[in-house]
């Protein structure tokens, strides 16, 4: 775990991602160790981020940390400090064994999906097997693309001097879901074709998106709800949004006599305000595995999401109906 520095460009950004099981018995001074730590990568010049996700439930006490900075040099100067080197050797009563890490150049922030799961896999590719292995990998990634909660990936290419490995980092709806594809008898099939292009293989999951660090376009629909699932979730948003208007500043209005195409207007400005900055974002995070065309891929989840916002449209209606006919 000592990667040689690197002159690359220092025009893109550049990511460390890595693995550490820990002793059984020893969490609580490795977290403690582990903020130290980020407390002093924050001092390093082109420092970005850096966050730490435990083992999920049931599984090895492996735990996984990203740091981000700006370039690779700066990375490289991060990995390569006297002071990052006393800290791991100040930290390996802690592991089971040395840390594993991978260095990846680039990736593009995105929003946060923060219910998603990642896999970070790397492939020690054979010599002279590059171009099969990409053609692999696109196969790879045409045959997730037919896996229920699949949202993109993102390929790294090895960075001459810093990482040898061909990663692939994506991402999955659920951890249920990761889980299926992992151990589908599809990606079995590719793994037994894929394994005259590479030596081995080693697979990590994290509980996270990485916080929208990545953004996994590659075989995702990147594009917009279609438009009639806008047109159902504004609905959703303003019908509710103008009856408590109607019921509350409307009334005021008229009680104040300010004249009918004034107070329309002032209705008209908070309830924009109120939908743009207020519900439509909670429409938006509670539908969101309706409205992300990455997300909606099965019909189940087409007719769960329609039923949710009839749902809506419903349980309005019969709220507003009460409440309109006690004032009225």
């Amino acid at each position: 775990m000592s990667p040689r520095a690197s002159r690359a460009s220092a025009a893109e950004n550049a990511t460390v991602v890595t693995s550490q099981k820990v002793r059984e018995g020893r969490t609580d001074e490795f977290q403690r160790w582990q903020d130290k730590t980020n407390r002093v990568a924050r001092e390093f010049e082109g420092f970005v981020g850096a966050e730490v996700y435990p083992p999920g439930a049931g599984e090895e006490n492996e735990w996984v940390t990203v740091f981000r900075f700006s370039d690779m040099d700066h990375l490289t100067a991060w990995l390569d400090s006297s002071r990052r080197q006393a800290l791991l050797h100040e930290a390996a009563e802690f592991f089971e064994g040395p840390p594993t890490q991978e260095v990846l150049r680039g990736g593009t922030p995105s929003e946060q999906a923060p219910e998603a799961v990642t896999a970070v896999i790397s492939h020690d590719v054979r010599p002279g097997h590059e171009q099969a292995f990409l053609d692999w990998q696109q196969k790879a990634l045409e045959a997730q693309q037919q896996a229920p909660g699949f949202m993109g990936s993102e390929l790294f290419r090895p960075v001459q001097g810093v990482q040898e490995h061909w990663v692939v980092v994506f991402r999955f709806d659920s951890r249920e879901h990761l889980d299926e594809w992992l151990e589908s008898d599809v990606r079995q099939e590719l793994l037994d074709e894929g394994r005259q292009h590479f030596v081995s293989f080693d697979v990590r999951k994290v509980g996270s998106a990485f916080s929208g660090w990545f953004r996994f376009d590659e075989g995702k629909d990147s594009t917009a709800p279609p438009n009639w699932k806008q047109a159902m979730s504004v609905v959703l948003a303003l019908y509710p949004t103008v009856m408590v208007l109607n019921l509350t500043v409307g009334i005021g209005l008229q009680a104040l006599t300010i004249r009918e195409y004034i107070g329309l207007f002032l209705s008209n400005v908070l309830s924009v305000s109120a939908l743009t900055w207020l519900f439509m974002p909670l429409v938006n995070r509670a539908l969101a595995f309706w409205l992300d065309p990455g997300r909606c891929t099965s019909r189940r989840t087409q007719v769960l999401g329609i039923g949710v916002v009839v749902l809506g449209y419903l349980v309005s209606i019969g709220v507003f109906g009460l409440i309109t006919h006690q004032i009225w």
